[in-house]
């Protein structure tokens, strides 16, 4: 095979990406990024070593972060940007080699002598792209022949799981806040799915404990979002475009779109949201920009054909990026962790300073103004802020039978057919059940006027897939509002729509809190082995989708 990747929820016949990824990642791509990983694992070798004898790198710490960040699915697809990232990887693992040996001296009056594993030491011979490419097509996943398969799916569920965790992080120190404890997770979680004799107990403690640091991971963006933009408030976002030129921001990085706004003020131009991005427009700091003005298009996936029709400049954020058409290749444009070969990418700041959008913005000047989609609005921005706000509404309306049962459809979106199950249940659902939604899983049902219970709109929308955070705060409250002592025992369903790691984390975030009898899908990951599923429907009734008409009865009963 030329690849072997299922990190994703659409891996090749739910098995696993042999040749090309659905994605679009290249067989090159798969390579780089497995050896990124491989090559972090060894930098956390020292990482965790230095770190129990006092010792710590800040710059690599962050840079942990990043990278993860840069193999999520749809991030980066640009090999010479993953080839700089492990040559960077590589410079800080030896630095840290030698910090940790200088100290290990000292402190133990003798040299470190320890037999070390590869990871610690390879190079390449040059620093070219090919080389590392061939390196990786033997260290990624399938690497171990010996290795038992539920080891493997351990570590890979760990791996998945710290890629959605430093997505987080990312976010959230672009914002000034950062957590020592959470980025020092990182590393030890790198290490251990690289650790020989982790056991499976080992490696199933330390999802758990990922699992943990999700929680703590969105609650730091939580705090970081809601402290430097407000906290997002009820909001009818216009779905209809403007005339004039325009830029279509999508992804999930909220300070690149506070850059943008303020670099468009007074130019003329108009800044909308997609996908991820629409969130954004609850939050009170950006609705003092008069030319942002609303959300244009639907999820991730619809891009190629939004794009296109948008007629302005598109900047990608983040992950979520596909494949360009030729009809919009020069006017869009990655920064940040996103990029796809060939495609202009915005450089990061430079001390403090604001990313240069200027090129974005003579994109959209140039570019045609955008072709309508639909018409209308759509209701947003309820987090934990906004509906513990009126929580005595909503007690009142549980108690009295108006509302007799949450649904959480929380996660991701994405192509397969079969995620018009999340369509029709929606739909379904008896009118006195509200959905709490975050992430782009929304899009599947949050164009439907399913009405209000007293004011209540009946589709809750905390914000992006971070924003799950919100759910979890919701739930909490709600049970000490009604005395309930078991998370499980409130009239709250979970069905839950996932593709990629960011809801990885959130899944094992939700595990770590105890909630039981999650419905997963539309499929259940590749990646977990016979044996480590039997073990999460053990210990939590992890189940996938069934019908429409089976999971509604069970829902509803």
């Amino acid at each position: 095979m030329s690849m072997f990747c299922y990190q994703c929820q659409e891996a090749a016949r739910n098995e696993g990406c042999t040749t090309q990824g659905v994605c679009g990642k290249s067989p090159e791509v798969a390579a780089l990024q497995d050896l990124l990983i491989w090559v972090l694992k060894g930098l956390s070798y020292y990482g965790v070593r230095a770190r129990e004898l006092g010792v710590s790198l800040p710059e690599a710490d962050l840079f942990v972060a990043e990278a993860l960040f840069a193999t999520i699915t749809n991030a980066n697809f640009d090999p010479e940007r993953i080839s700089e990232l492990v040559m960077q990887a590589l410079q800080y693992r030896d630095e840290l080699r030698v910090r940790f040996e200088e100290v290990y001296h000292e402190a133990c009056g003798s040299s470190y002598d320890r037999p070390l594993p590869e990871i610690a030491t390879w190079r390449p011979d040059e620093d070219a792209t090919a080389a590392m490419v061939q390196k990786g097509w033997v260290v990624g996943i399938l690497a171990d022949a010996n290795l038992d398969a539920d080891r493997r799916s351990l570590r890979e569920l760990l791996v998945y799981g710290l890629k959605g965790l430093a997505a987080y992080l990312d976010h959230a120190y672009v914002l000034g806040f950062s957590d020592d404890d959470l980025l020092a997770f990182l590393q030890q979680g790198l290490w251990a799915a690289a650790d020989d004799d982790a056991s499976a107990d080992d490696l199933l403690r330390m999802v758990m404990k990922c699992g943990e640091m999700g929680v703590q991971g969105m609650a730091l963006l939580d705090r970081a979002n809601t402290e430097t933009y407000g906290n997002p408030e009820p909001t009818w976002v216009n779905i209809s475009v403007k005339e004039g030129p325009g830029i279509l921001v999508s992804g999930h990085d909220l300070r690149d779109l506070d850059e943008l706004l303020q670099q468009t003020a007074g130019t003329g131009v108009n800044v909308y949201t997609h996908g991820e991005m629409l969130p954004a427009n609850a939050y009170p700091a950006f609705k003092k920009y008069p030319h942002f003005v609303g959300n244009y298009g639907g999820s991730w996936w619809h891009q190629r054909e939004e794009f296109e029709a948008f007629g302005g400049a598109i900047l990608m954020t983040t992950n979520c990026i596909v494949k360009p058409k030729r009809s919009y290749w020069d006017r869009i444009f990655t920064t940040g962790m996103a990029g796809w070969p060939g495609v202009q990418h915005i450089a990061d700041r430079v001390n403090g300073a604001q990313k240069d959008f200027a090129p974005v913005i003579a994109a959209a000047l140039a570019g045609e103004f955008p072709r309508p989609l639909e018409e209308g609005k759509l209701p947003i921005g309820f987090a934990h802020t906004a509906v513990l706000s009126v929580a005595d509404q909503v007690v009142e309306a549980i108690q009295s039978g108006a509302i007799k049962r949450f649904v959480v459809m929380a996660g991701c979106d994405g192509r397969q057919r079969a995620r018009g199950y999340y369509t029709e249940l929606a739909g379904a659902l008896p009118e006195d059940s509200v959905i709490l939604t975050a992430g782009c899983a929304k899009y599947r049902y949050n164009k439907l006027e399913l009405g209000a219970i007293g004011g209540v709109p009946r589709v809750l929308d905390a914000g992006q897939c971070n924003d799950s955070y919100s759910l979890v705060v919701i739930a909490k409250a709600l049970a000490e509002a009604l005395g309930v002592d078991d998370i499980n025992d409130l009239p709250i369903a979970y069905d839950i729509a996932w593709y990629e790691q960011k809801a990885v984390i959130v899944l094992l975030a939700l595990l770590s809190l105890g909630v039981k009898n999650i419905r997963l899908g539309p499929t259940l990951p590749a990646f977990l082995s016979p044996n480590v599923l039997d073990v999460l429907v053990d210990k939590f009734n992890i189940q996938p989708i069934g019908t429409v008409e089976e999971d509604l009865a069970a829902i509803t009963g």
